[in-house]
């Protein structure tokens, strides 16, 4: 049965999860998804990476029905708040308090490993039996996703259970990369569509993204059924683990034994703040000379700034020694924590101490950073 066919014949919401290493472009791509008319009564779920959520306040659709999972990483620590969230809104639709669901978005953290995500669509009671896996689709730099193929677990796992893959920035990739890119991730997972995009935008649309059919692992490399079943059997020894204690009203949730370390012990997340409104020259110098010197040891910076003279807020981004072009926003977020104005930046870094990172903001741009 085509995809079409299977999607019409199934009255299950359709979920589709927006994958990706760090600075892939996923919340781009999500601001260009929520923008098409079939994306028109979507509910997004939103999952980062650090101590202050900023994708969200990114994202241009932002009203009751954008869901920030804060906590933590969705693989890891906030896997139950993913299935509390995807069962909070389906009875608030069931009881009206939001129009009824037509499909729901999850952009995962850039170092979420896909299988947990999947895992709960697919086995989940409650969820299962209301909501489908339509797709995982995989954003991957063009820029960078061949060297961070070969020195990111994430990356790999992100990539082979695609089912489509999104090449994104290939307007900033030269041919001979994209091209290498392309055949890597070709024998990686062959069965999953490869689309270019360009300024944010897949070239094939909207149609190629969305009902790729029920989810099977079965086309796909078989570490992908492995990696599933692992998950089941780890969900299995968890919820045994947790069982002897069940029956005690009011014992504290703990993290189960055995549960996993998902992610590179060297990777860690830190806060920047800045009280007084920063001036931009000595910002920018000082955040260049640590991209110039620390770049591969930097996965990620982002974060709102309050620059003196601009009443909006700019947004940074960057991605190993590359800044990108800042943004601003149409105005200061109303909801904590940004909403008193302060300058927050987000660095996801592999063993880079903040003190390095404080002391060139400090000699270079004559700012004093302090803990949120």
């Amino acid at each position: 049965m085509a995809a079409a066919s299977v999607a019409a014949a199934d009255r299950r919401v359709p979920v589709s999860v927006l994958t990706g290493f760090l600075g892939a472009g996923k919340t781009t791509l999500l601001n260009w998804l929520l923008a098409q008319p079939e994306a028109a009564g979507a509910a997004v779920l939103i999952n980062e990476f650090g101590e202050v959520g900023v994708d969200h306040l990114l994202v241009e659709k932002v009203d009751d029905n954008v869901v920030l999972l804060d906590s933590g990483c969705v693989c890891c620590s906030v896997q139950g708040d993913l299935v509390k969230a995807l069962k909070g809104l389906f009875m608030r639709a069931l009881r009206g308090e939001i129009p009824p669901l037509r499909r729901v978005l999850i952009e995962t953290t850039g170092l979420a490993d896909p299988a947990p995500v999947i895992h709960t669509l697919l086995e989940e009671p409650f969820i299962a039996e209301r909501y489908r896996c339509d797709g995982v689709l995989t954003a991957v730099d063009a820029t960078h996703g061949l060297e961070q193929l070969g020195s990111q677990r994430e990356v790999l796992r992100q990539a082979a259970m695609a089912d489509r893959l999104l090449l994104t920035k290939c307007d900033l990739a030269d041919e001979h990369g994209r091209a290498a890119l392309a055949q890597r991730l070709s024998e990686l997972n062959p069965g999953a569509g490869q689309i270019e995009v360009r300024g944010g935008v897949p070239a094939s649309g909207v149609a190629a993204l969305f009902d790729c059919g029920l989810y099977d692992p079965g086309g796909k490399v078989a570490d992908v059924a492995q990696w599933l079943g692992e998950e089941r059997l780890r969900t299995q020894a968890q919820a045994a683990a947790a069982a002897p204690m069940a029956w005690r009203r009011g014992a504290a949730p703990r993290r189960p034994a055995g549960t996993p370390q998902r992610h590179d012990e060297g990777i860690e997340s830190y806060l920047l703040c800045f009280d007084e409104p920063v001036q931009w020259f000595g910002f920018a110098d000082a955040l260049g000379l640590i991209l110039q010197v620390y770049g591969e040891r930097i996965l990620r910076v982002k974060g709102l700034i309050n620059v003196a003279g601009d009443p909006l807020p700019r947004v940074v981004q960057c991605v190993h020694h590359v800044a990108y072009p800042p943004s601003s926003l149409p105005a200061w977020p109303q909801r904590p924590p940004c909403n008193d104005r302060r300058s927050r930046l987000v660095f996801i870094v592999r063993e880079l101490p903040r003190s390095e990172v404080d002391t060139i903001f400090a000699s270079l741009g004559g700012l004093t950073p302090l803990a949120a």
